[in-house]
């Protein structure tokens, strides 16, 4: 299904049904209990499953025996994770999956996989940032705010209100800090990066990049990058060409626009570890110096004619682990490729694998 279709199909359903699911989701239990020691390394993917069918997965990749464990959440706890994995992070030895519409932030152990603690009652969140040992960040969609919890105390202490977005429209997405700055992209039916004070907790700056800044990230340099889809034909936000902006964080201004094509629908945009490499997807997979003035002519990995949908590169040997949705009914396939482009393994995962998390 087209992208910006499926975001708006949900966005009509979540509307209607929103508050019923926030008062009646149930964890389905089971009878299962397995104990895991997961490797000190290796790869977490986050696979979405079918909205509102509640079959949200994770699994685990280790890179160095090339195995793969499929449904370890509900294996390690007894119950499944809820509704739409949307994205995973590790802090302070903790991991904390974030289940976008089941409104919780699951803490698990990330070597036994067992729960240690949920953060419930968010509006539909997306990614959390952690300012440090005692606050962190939490994006949404369909809210204005960001919520700030503590998690030491699993608690939700405060709200950032984003100036001039709405709350049954708003959307916050990614997050990076530099210094007391969190920079977030604020992406469906959106167009900027706000600038967060993390010692007021506040926003104190915005810049306009264009039309649906889908994903963001901050090179060694210290510039950051912002991804925009462009939205999509007939979209009552508006249609533009897609971009790609560095923007010069000590002015925070734009300082290069790279234009795609009119109806490209790129995504993930993702740095490598030495953080000098871009890459995203558009249809296939491409990837750019950090000092190019251009965009390449030739994406680096072509399209199979499949759904590629989530992306990583290997901090440390550079490889990039591509997630295919393939037609989002079936478990996905993530497929893992060297640094020069040669095919190395692929494995299949949940349904619709969407973001990746290393452990190291």
């Amino acid at each position: 299904m087209n992208r910006h279709i499926r975001l708006t199909l949900l966005l009509a359903a979540a509307l209607g049904i929103m508050s019923i699911l926030q008062s009646c989701m149930k964890w389905d239990y089971g009878d299962t209990d397995e104990e895991f020691a997961i490797p000190p390394r290796g790869l977490f993917i986050t696979n979405e499953g079918n909205y509102q069918y509640g079959n949200a997965t994770l699994s685990f990749y280790d890179p160095e025996s090339t195995t793969v464990e499929n449904g370890i959440f509900f294996r390690a706890n007894g119950y499944k994770l809820g509704d739409v994995g949307q994205s995973m992070t590790i802090h302070d030895g903790k991991g904390w999956i974030v289940v976008n519409n089941s409104h919780v932030i699951f803490s698990i152990n990330t070597t036994t996989l067992k729960e240690v603690g949920r953060i419930e009652n968010f509006t539909a969140a997306r990614y959390i940032h952690f300012v440090n040992n005692r606050k962190a960040y939490v994006t949404q969609l369909w809210d204005n705010r960001i919520f700030i919890i503590d998690p030491t105390t699993y608690t939700i202490t405060g709200y950032i209100t984003v100036p001039g977005m709405e709350a049954g429209t708003g959307s916050t997405e990614q997050m990076v800090q530099d210094g007391k700055y969190v920079y977030c992209n604020c992406w469906s039916y959106q167009n900027r990066i706000i600038k967060i004070d993390t010692e007021t907790d506040r926003v104190v700056d915005d810049l306009t990049v264009g039309i649906q800044p889908v994903s963001i990230a901050l090179d060694r340099y210290g510039k950051l990058w912002a991804l925009t889809d462009g939205g999509y034909a007939g979209s009552p936000y508006g249609y533009e060409a897609p971009t790609i902006c560095r923007i010069d964080i000590a002015t925070f201004t734009i300082e290069q626009r790279y234009t795609m094509q009119l109806g490209e629908a790129p995504s993930k945009l993702q740095l490598n570890g030495a953080g000098d490499t871009l890459y995203w997807i558009n249809g296939g997979i491409w990837r750019m110096p950090v000092t190019s003035t251009s965009l390449p002519a030739e994406p680096f990995i072509p399209s199979r004619q499949t759904i590629y949908y989530g992306l990583t590169i290997s901090p440390e040997t550079g490889d990039v682990y591509i997630a295919d949705a393939i037609d989002y009914q079936q478990q996905g396939i993530v497929y893992r490729y060297s640094p020069t482009g040669t095919l190395l393994d692929q494995f299949y995962v949940g349904i619709i694998p969407g973001a990746f998390c290393w452990k190291e």
